[in-house]
């Protein structure tokens, strides 16, 4: 299908929906530029299969329902992130592979609690007797706002990898922003983690100790590398997680100039704008605080805190592969900056929200890891930087880099919105888990 048709088929043509936005009043339009940038096509740059998708993400989709969210806010209608997950809730129900009556036959479901968080437990059918089977714990993404493990194509995949990789699968619904902010989300995972790896309940699943994984996409990979990270440094944990799989992980905070952020920054599905606006939800920042991130302003070089031996941990210009430097320069802020916003968000250069600041002595004691990352998304530069300082400490990395990937194509593999990239993604990820978990 060309863009066009899609466009066509969609009813909403762009330059209809500029026309709309340009009477939005400013507060409720200020991310106005940056979707017009969308609609001029700098996003796309002529690759057939990544354009295609944007437009109908842009048009039916995510961004839409954040606009929308926006406007609600700003005409005192309700909290924007309320109104959006009523919204995507009900697009991602109708993306669903199938009923939950049975999309994997033989796959059961329990939902339950791991330590008082909610989580849903796969299980896969049984392997006989004494046959102990994979653990998987899995952390969903969506910006620490919006989504649930237990709806949509999370819980397709999540049946799947239970029934193809006789593993038992926990999925954890994890509190979310306006509620919480950090490190609740992270406190979340890190309880359920522990109670999954405790012994007994180990011993309940019929699981085998030494094959345990965490995993997570966007922020869930955030979440799933702190918690990757926190569980090996704890000596008071005696299961470790033997493997991570981190799907197009968001790690850092610092820079929003690196060359992914700065090609992708127009970016449908999740520009640049949107990436930074879930930060400072996350970290209980204000948001007007928004344009100084994105100029670097809060990373001054001039920042005590911000030393060379912490900038040193996502350096960009060292930890890249030349392919995806390009011709991009660093921005690095010489003057003062803001150098305030540090005080008011130290969640900024916490490794738990960060897991790309970790020191290399954490670092070199996480599992052996899986990073998916995508040409076409603002994170993946993240994604490289930490794959390097894994290397770097010696832990073992497969990276798997989808050239004609984009941001949330990992969940794009139910109509309307199935993709060959989505599912070469979840392909990939299977594989991996099955030669190495």
């Amino acid at each position: 299908m060309h863009q066009d048709e899609v466009e066509a088929a969609c009813g909403c043509r762009a330059a209809d929906r500029r026309g709309r936005l340009l009477h939005l009043p400013t507060a409720a339009g200020r991310h106005r530029e940056a979707l017009e940038a969308d609609d001029a096509g700098r996003d796309v740059q002529d690759h057939d299969a990544p354009g295609q998708t944007l437009t109908l993400v842009r048009n039916e989709g995510f961004l839409p329902k954040i606009h929308e969210g926006f406007l609600k806010e700003w005409l005192d209608l309700g909290h924007s992130i309320s109104s959006v997950k009523s919204s995507l809730e009900s697009f991602e129900g109708f993306m669903t592979v199938d009923s939950r009556g049975g999309v994997i036959p033989g796959v059961k479901f329990t939902d339950t609690t791991f330590a008082g968080v909610p989580v849903r437990v796969y299980e896969p059918p049984a392997g006989g007797e004494g046959h102990l089977r994979r653990g998987l714990m899995y952390l969903h993404g969506g910006g620490w706002a919006f989504g649930s493990g237990k709806f949509g194509t999370y819980d397709s995949i999540s049946s799947m990898v239970s029934d193809e990789l006789n593993c038992v699968v926990v999925s954890v619904d994890y509190r979310l922003y306006p509620e919480v902010h950090f490190p609740e989300p992270f406190l979340d995972c890190l309880a359920a983690a522990k109670h999954f790896l405790s012994p007994e309940v180990l011993a309940r699943y019929a699981i085998d100790p030494e094959r345990v994984a965490v995993s997570g996409d966007s922020a869930g990979g955030n979440l799933a590398a702190a918690v990757a990270q926190e569980i090996s440094t704890d000596d008071g944990v005696p299961v470790k997680f033997s493997v991570q799989a981190l799907i197009y992980p968001v790690l850092q905070a610092l820079d929003f100039n690196t060359p992914s952020y700065v090609q992708n920054q127009n970016m449908a599905v999740l520009p640049r704008h949107t990436m930074v606006r879930f930060w400072l939800q996350y970290l209980n920042a204000d948001l007007s605080l928004l344009p100084q991130f994105i100029a670097n302003n809060h990373s001054s070089s001039l920042h005590s805190a911000f030393t060379t031996e912490l900038r040193s941990r996502l350096d960009w210009t060292v930890l890249l592969p030349p392919k995806f430097k390009k011709n991009h320069t660093p921005l690095v802020v010489e003057k003062k900056g803001s150098p305030e916003i540090l005080k008011k968000v130290p969640g900024l250069l916490d490794r738990r929200a960060a897991p790309l600041l970790a020191e290399a002595a954490a670092i070199a004691k996480c599992p052996r890891a899986f990073i998916m990352t995508c040409e076409y998304d603002v994170l993946r530069d993240d994604g490289l930087m930490y794959a390097q300082r894994l290397r770097d400490a010696g832990v073992t990395v497969s990276v798997e880099h989808l050239e004609d990937g984009f941001h949330g194509c990992f969940g794009f593999i139910a109509w309307p919105l199935d993709f060959d990239v989505g599912k070469r993604a979840v392909r990939a990820y299977v594989s991996w888990l099955q030669s190495n978990l």
